[in-house]
């Protein structure tokens, strides 16, 4: 096959490979060596399925990244709940997670209550076209008169 015509095929399958969901995000907790990230991997530009999992850190005493269920491109929700001292709740869907980031542990949450465990620190989800974790809204302060 002659060099011109490779090097045309080369790039005619560069947008289909730039089409491919690879990213994530982090949930920082105290600071970059202490976080919860979401991490998707698309393999194959025809699929729409898209790999996930769930990256729990607490460094130096542990990293560990934990599969889990697939998901489709170009949607992502996961929200993070407080569950614990070093214990977040993890919902996608109908799947609920648990991450204890004193160990760097993780486990499916089969029996999960109808209430979430906890606060609502922030949620993964594609924002800008791409994805993030996006903080839960703060309580507002309430504003006193003056003279209070």
């Amino acid at each position: 096959m002659p060099a011109h015509l490779k090097s045309l095929l080369i790039l005619a399958a560069v947008p289909l490979l730039a089409a491919c969901e690879y990213e994530g995000a982090a949930y920082l907790i105290e600071g970059k060596d202490h976080s919860i990230s979401l991490v998707r991997e698309q393999r194959w530009f025809w699929s729409s399925e898209v790999e996930q999992a769930v990256v729990v850190s607490r460094m130096p005493t542990c990293l560990r990244r934990h599969d889990i269920k697939s998901g489709v491109t170009g949607s992502v929700k996961m929200e993070v709940f407080e569950a614990g001292d070093y214990l977040w709740a993890l919902k996608q869907g109908k799947s609920w997670y648990l991450a204890g980031t004193e160990k760097c542990e993780f486990q499916r949450w089969k029996d999960a209550p109808a209430e979430p465990p906890g606060k609502l620190v922030g949620t993964f989800t594609r924002k800008n076209d791409k994805l993030e974790f996006v903080p839960a809204e703060k309580a507002p302060v309430p504003i006193r008169p003056a003279g209070e």
